[in-house]
């Protein structure tokens, strides 16, 4: 049984190959971790893609995760950045049912937290934001005073800071 249910943030430097992500979910899935939001890009090699996993247990599970998945051919590198020293991102895409009248106060809090309009009919406007979780969390939430029809998040994504690099 999972002690807590703390949020971490692993980054994952892996083989560009078929079948590499049933792996990695495998070791998340038999140790019982939730994985919340999983983000895979390309490398600066295309021989190679980093993943970036949001999931949810306690630290003792997940130092074991840890070892299993460095223990994997595919996998040139696993660590936990829940702690690091790294710029984090997310992007969120949220539609909401406005009228005429509430245009003004929609479009002032989305100038607040930097929050893009892409697209607006008669009784709606779609917005696009990208920031840290909290800020996106904080939008939302001011959001729902309106009506929120729907909302598409990407998951995280970082990159360590200063002159620290990733493998």
């Amino acid at each position: 049984m999972m002690e807590s249910n703390e949020k971490h943030l692993i980054s994952l430097y892996v083989s560009n190959k078929p079948g590499v992500l049933i792996r990695i979910a495998l070791v998340f899935a038999k140790r019982g971790y939730n994985i919340d939001s999983l983000v895979v890009s390309p490398a600066d090699n295309p021989h190679f893609s980093r993943m970036i996993i949001t999931a949810s247990g306690d630290p003792a599970t997940l130092e074991q995760i840890l070892k299993q998945l460095n223990k994997l051919i595919d996998v040139v590198h696993a660590q936990d950045n829940t702690a690091g020293d790294s710029i984090q991102r997310e992007l969120a895409l949220i539609k909401v049912k406005c009228t005429l009248e509430q245009r003004t106060e929609l479009f002032q809090y989305a100038h607040v937290f930097g929050a893009k309009p892409l697209d607006m009919g008669e009784s709606s406007v779609s917005f696009q934001i990208t920031d840290e979780s909290s800020r996106i969390n904080a939008f939302h939430k001011l959001l729902e005073k309106f009506e929120i029809l729907e909302t598409v998040r990407t998951g995280k994504v970082l990159i360590l800071k200063n002159d620290a690099v990733s493998s």
